[in-house]
């Protein structure tokens, strides 16, 4: 071990930043961190025991105990539980001989659940050993459970048991451009390069993460900064229940964003990037290198882009599982080796971010759009979508649709044309935005995705009528429990009642007092919660209480509650404040 952690400190340059891919490193080879590694980090790092097991502790990938030497995590999104989820996952665990949740005893393999690993169109899904299986059924279970008692090493596994595949159903304006390579750059050389954030200023793009700020503002308070030293960071945790966009964005057109990346550092005057990719896209790691690499020897990134004498690399760092690294604080905390606990604001990230430098983070597809515009012009891109929402937006689609996967449709689409295209019939509801997002019912199709209505960082979960409504959020109320980082008493207390008060409804054991206390804790996570995680952990029940109030009534056992109290004001209070939830932004999923 002391030989093992030497070695892999040297190749991380003693780096305290790079301590989650030291710990990556030793969860793979040891199947977990043992004490003794962490003993030998901290003198060598200079780190405090302390900060190490509090890292270890917070992201759910590490473990301070052993995991089995096929360690399986099964997806528990909601798609993943419409496919038959649960029932695989029973028989992989009879198939393996492993309880949910345990070490089989020789140490073999170990079984648990995870959150939504970005493969929601083509559940059900696991992780072994971190990579990505899509599409389980019977048969390759008993494929998986028969290789792994003969004890062949996943590099000798058929490649078809991981195969994810980019399923692209409808493209646009971005899609369906070409990018040659370095020509976004060219062009930015050959306009200026204020004139080239002028025209991202005039396409009006707005980061694609969810919150919708204004990418060039953000991009010149950065630039404007007195301080040399800045960065760009590239959210690529896309960690939002349902989204998947930026995974086949990364497989398909890796390209576009490094050069957006490369982009946004010369408009900033940047030398250093960092694309923080999400920890269940472990599959697309080797490639993205490759693709770096391939730049660098083609003149692309590195020293002297384009003989130009412009100086430009990129860094990918793995996440472990964490859904809250995907709000661009809590990401920069991870990238420099700590939990992602997200910062107080302000300051923000354009002034203090990655080591107090001025630092923009944007999601995968802003940076695209941003190459785009670079040689196309501002006004092209502005040409679609509405007054406040310019250009298209790339949404990931699942759910109950005969057509699951990756659409780009203008903004200002109605929702009813969206079902129109991936074919969608007899939809209840739609999750906009996914579960810190927006739940609409049939009666609302008329609606319009855009951020002066719906807007969205990508995912589009639908739901026929055969689904129950509570089934939806008590998995959504789950999530957000399970993935409270912890920090502040109200998210890490409320998350877990408000997920107790809906399973005793869905049990149907429920009382009118119930939904007074639900409202209530709601009330409570948005105004006092410490991140926008705990800000909007309660909008799944009160977007569904508001619309479909009949079946929380339903649920009711108890239905006095006492002298002078009125269900129909409890309900409506409910609906305004889910109707302020609709009308705020949400959490954010890129920073952007």
């Amino acid at each position: 071990m002391n030989e093992f952690i030497a070695q892999l400190l040297e190749a991380n340059g003693y780096r305290k930043t790079r301590l989650m891919a030291i710990l990556r490193a030793i969860q793979a080879t040891y199947f977990h961190i043992p004490k003794e590694a962490i003993t030998l980090l901290s003198r060598l790092l200079g780190l405090p025991v302390s900060h190490i097991i509090s890292v270890v502790d917070f992201y759910s990938f590490f473990h301070l105990t052993p995991r089995g030497q096929y360690d399986i995590l099964f997806s528990d999104s909601i798609t993943d539980h419409m496919l038959d989820k649960q029932n695989l996952m029973n028989y992989l665990s009879h198939q393996c001989q492993v309880g949910i949740g345990q070490v089989r005893k020789d140490g073999r393999v170990s079984l648990a659940n995870t959150a939504c690993t970005g493969m929601c169109d083509q559940g059900p899904a696991a992780l072994i050993n971190g990579y990505a299986v899509p599409r389980l059924d019977r048969p390759k279970i008993d494929l998986i459970a028969q290789l792994i008692e003969q004890g062949l090493p996943l590099t000798e596994w058929p490649e078809a048991i991981f195969q994810v595949d980019d399923m692209i159903w409808k493209t646009g304006l971005l899609l369906n451009s070409r990018l040659n390579a370095g020509e976004s750059l060219l062009a930015a050389d050959t306009r200026g390069f204020d004139a080239t954030l002028n025209e991202i200023a005039q396409s009006k793009l707005r980061g694609r993460g969810g919150a919708g700020f204004k990418t060039a503002l953000k991009w010149q308070m950065c630039a404007s900064e007195p301080e040399q030293e800045r960065f760009v960071v590239c959210n690529a945790d896309e960690g939002e229940p349902g989204t998947f966009k930026d995974r086949v964005l990364l497989n398909r057109y890796a390209d576009w964003l490094i050069e957006g990346m490369t982009l946004a550092s010369l408009l900033i005057k940047s030398q250093q990037g960092f694309l923080y990719l999400r920890g269940e896209y472990l599959h697309l790691f080797e490639p993205l290198q490759a693709k770096l690499a391939e730049r660098r020897r083609n003149g692309l990134l590195g020293e002297n882009i384009l003989g130009k004498g412009w100086s430009f690399d990129i860094e990918i760092c793995l996440g472990a599982g964490s859904y809250i690294c995907g709000e661009e604080s809590a990401l920069i905390e991870s990238l420099e080796g700590r939990s992602g606990i997200a910062r107080n604001r302000p300051p923000y990230p354009v002034t203090e971010g990655y080591l107090n430098k001025p630092t923009i983070v944007d999601n995968v597809e802003t940076f695209i759009a941003a190459a785009h515009i670079a040689i196309q012009g501002g006004a092209w891109f502005a040409a679609q979508g509405t007054e406040q929402s310019s250009g298209t937006k790339i949404l990931s689609i699942c759910g109950d649709t005969p057509q699951p996967g990756i659409y780009e449709v203008p903004f200002g689409t109605p929702i009813a044309s969206i079902l129109e295209d991936c074919l969608a019939e007899d939809v209840l509801g739609v999750q906009v935005g996914g579960p810190s997002g927006t739940f609409i019912s049939n009666r609302e199709f008329d609606r319009r995705l855009a951020f002066e209505d719906l807007p969205s960082g990508g995912s589009f979960i639908i739901f026929n009528k055969q689904r129950n409504i509570l089934e939806i959020v008590r998995n959504f109320t789950h999530f957000f429990a399970d993935e409270s980082c912890g920090f502040c008493t109200p998210c890490r207390v409320g998350t877990i009642l408000l997920s107790e008060q809906i399973d005793k409804l869905y049990d149907g054991y429920g009382s009118v007092g119930d939904i007074v206390a639900l409202q209530e804790l709601g009330h409570l996570l948005k105004t006092n919660s410490h991140c926008g995680l705990g800000q909007t952990a309660a909008n799944p029940m009160l977007n569904t209480l508001a619309r479909y109030p009949e079946i929380y009534q339903s649920k009711i056992k108890f239905p006095h509650f006492g002298p002078g109290f009125n269900l129909d004001e409890a309900l409506q209070a409910a609906r305004k404040i889910a109707h302020r939830d609709d009308s705020e932004a949400h959490l954010s999923q890129s920073g952007d």
